[in-house]
């Protein structure tokens, strides 16, 4: 990794659970890390329970759109985090790869998006001490 770590968070619909990491990675690490996410299926919209509990902590994430997962945004990607969307996600050497296991929130209650995002943010959290920005 040479200059600014870049990092990829891929879920299937990128509306929920790689929007909100993503949100999180750029509130905690600024500019110090490039961040993108996007979906194997993209969903039409950022998931509304998603936006609203990120905005409870002060993270607006609700002007994000749904973006489909691509060779080339994987390829220049230090980091690639997938949650969920299986075997879809292309191998370049090179690329450090992550499996985050996390609940879907598509369809839940602010409740339980509420603890998805806390989770999401401890997460974040050592992927950016791992990256040593």
């Amino acid at each position: 990794m040479s200059g600014k770590p870049s990092v990829l968070f891929v879920c299937v619909h990128n509306a929920g659970r790689s929007q909100m990491a993503a949100g999180w990675l750029r509130h905690l690490a600024g500019d110090r890390i490039e961040v993108r996410s996007a979906g194997s299926a993209p969903g039409h919209a950022v998931n509304p329970a998603a936006v609203a509990a990120m905005a409870e902590v002060g993270i607006d994430i609700g002007d994000q759109r749904p973006k489909i997962l691509t060779a080339d945004a994987v390829e220049v990607s230090d980091v690639a985090i997938t949650m969920g969307c299986g075997d879809v996600c292309p191998v370049f050497p090179g690329t450090r790869y992550e499996d985050w296991r996390l609940d879907d929130p598509a369809g839940q209650g602010i409740e339980a998006v509420r603890l998805i995002r806390d989770e999401i943010r401890v997460r974040v959290e050592k992927l950016i001490a791992s990256l040593d920005v």
